[in-house]
């Protein structure tokens, strides 16, 4: 299947039929967001993998009841950094020289640039930029699942702060972004399921400047 072929197939499942997704699908998954690009090779998010049943529940009324979120064998969720402090910056960058066998120091000028640069910002500016980092693997994530024929759900539809509370994302330094429910659609009881895929059209969409 090519990839053009993958994004034809997939949509935004609206009922899930509860059967479990393959472990080695999620991995792959989970891998492909993982191997995505990030401003600076931060990686300034993390994604937390929910499979229990009652913790799903607990989820349901935060994501406006939305079922997926109960009827996915997994929900994803994309938690970025509250904020990009020199801590987490010259953590990533020494694990970095680390695995190139470079010395500690070889980055020091670029690291020093960026902890100027997100030192004069505010913690808020600095979480809504690794947010949109974030987005960069949701969007891969959400690729890598129609590649493996796995149905996918991206949801910004949910209480944040709520969400934050239920999984003490304050508490690791993070804030939920976004969800991505993983499972099989149900297509008896999917309204969207049979409906043809609709965007706008090229000429509507692309510019060329020439």
């Amino acid at each position: 299947m090519s990839l053009l072929s993958d994004l034809e197939w997939r949509y935004a499942t609206k009922k899930m039929n509860g059967v479990p997704v393959p472990q080695e699908k999620v991995d792959i998954i989970l891998e492909a967001a993982r191997l995505a690009p990030t401003s600076s090779g931060l990686q300034p998010f993390e994604i937390l993998v929910i499979t229990n049943q009652a913790l799903k529940e607990q989820i349901l009324p935060i994501a406006n009841n939305q079922s997926q979120i109960v009827d996915a064998s997994h929900v994803l969720v994309f938690a970025a950094w509250d904020d990009l402090d020199a801590q987490r910056i010259n953590d990533m960058f020494l694990h970095t020289t680390r695995e190139r066998g470079l010395p500690d120091d070889r980055m020091d000028s670029y690291k020093n640039m960026l902890l100027s640069v997100y030192g004069a910002k505010t913690a808020e500016e600095n979480f809504q930029a690794a947010a949109r980092q974030a987005y960069i693997a949701f969007g891969i994530a959400i690729a890598a699942a129609a590649e493996q024929r796995v149905d996918a759900t991206p949801m910004e539809g949910f209480n944040a702060a709520a969400l934050d509370e239920l999984l003490n994302l304050k508490e690791k330094g993070l804030r939920s972004v976004t969800l991505l429910p993983l499972g099989y659609r149900d297509e008896s009881g999917d309204w969207l399921a049979p409906m043809k895929k609709v965007r706008k059209p090229k000429d509507q969409f692309i510019t060329e400047l020439n």
